[in-house]
């Protein structure tokens, strides 16, 4: 398994600027995934499936009850303690994660 830990990502978006922790682990043999966000802010549960690894890349498919529907294509590269990619989400367009770094 790949990436598994805890990643700082600074995110630029116009419903969120700030930091946000990005947790990856083994849940039994399948990856796991978890988003911290600061305390002030209430987000959507989001389901996250049909990951593979490609490489030194995670790639996986997830959905959230506000976009009943729609999918929404994540990608994530890592490369030692640091991490980029992508979460490509309808109506929002793609939002970029750059230098992720590993915490724990």
């Amino acid at each position: 398994m790949i990436g598994l830990g805890n990643w700082l990502a600074h995110v630029d978006t116009m419903f969120f600027k700030g930091d946000a922790i990005i947790k990856v682990y083994d849940k039994n043999g399948e990856y796991g995934f978890d988003l911290e966000l600061p305390s002030d802010m209430d987000i959507p549960e989001f389901k996250i499936y049909d990951i593979t690894e490609d490489g030194n890349t995670l790639n996986a498919k997830a959905s959230v009850d506000l976009l009943q529907g729609k999918e929404i294509d994540l990608s994530f590269t890592f490369e030692g303690d640091t991490a980029s990619g992508f979460l490509k989400i309808p109506y929002i367009g793609k939002i970029k994660i750059k230098e992720a770094k590993k915490i724990s």
